[in-house]
């Protein structure tokens, strides 16, 4: 765990989000059936981390049972546009990340699951972030028929708040 430092750098990728086609909405276009973007963080992650959240910014519609979160934003109410408010659990679609990074690091209160990556938002929330911690390389996610799929990357859990980095110790080595 470290100290909270200044983030000069997160007005970068929001610059840079800025300046790529950045996503306006949950997913890029209306959804119809399933896509890569649905898959749910496995309940095994939030009995482990025993916290509530107050929203979790971007659930399924109807929100996923398991996820203990006061309220949600799904694709209709829409958590790249809408307020954040208190603690957040925050597992954005895979497939345009940046802008929600971007948001959460200025929201500074709650928990993300993100994929590892080789760039400029992995990066900064990489030296940002309050703690972090890596899931197992074999973890599965779960889709909305109720099956399991992994991808072919590592995962890990990024906080912001104490109460959330002291939750990330319930997962596994936090630095």
């Amino acid at each position: 765990m470290k100290q909270h430092q200044p983030r000069p750098q997160a007005s970068a990728i929001a610059r840079a989000s800025q300046k790529a086609t950045t996503q306006q909405t949950l997913f890029n276009t209306v959804q119809h059936g399933l896509t890569s973007d649905d898959y749910y963080t496995p309940p095994w992650i939030f009995e482990k981390l025993a916290i509530t959240f107050d929203l979790d910014v971007a659930a399924p519609t109807g929100g996923c049972h398991w996820i203990p979160a006061t309220h949600h934003y799904d694709q209709q109410t829409n958590g790249l546009t809408s307020d954040w408010h208190g603690n957040v659990f925050m597992n954005p679609p895979f497939s345009k990340i940046t802008p929600w990074v971007t948001k959460f690091i200025e929201h500074h209160n709650g928990i993300a699951l993100l994929p590892m990556s080789k760039s400029n938002w992995f990066d900064t929330l990489w030296q940002d972030a309050e703690a972090t911690t890596v899931l197992p390389y074999n973890m599965q996610f779960i889709n909305p028929t109720g099956g399991r799929g992994s991808i072919f990357i590592g995962s890990m859990l990024f906080a912001y708040g104490q109460h959330n980095v002291n939750a990330l110790q319930n997962i596994g080595r936090v630095r």
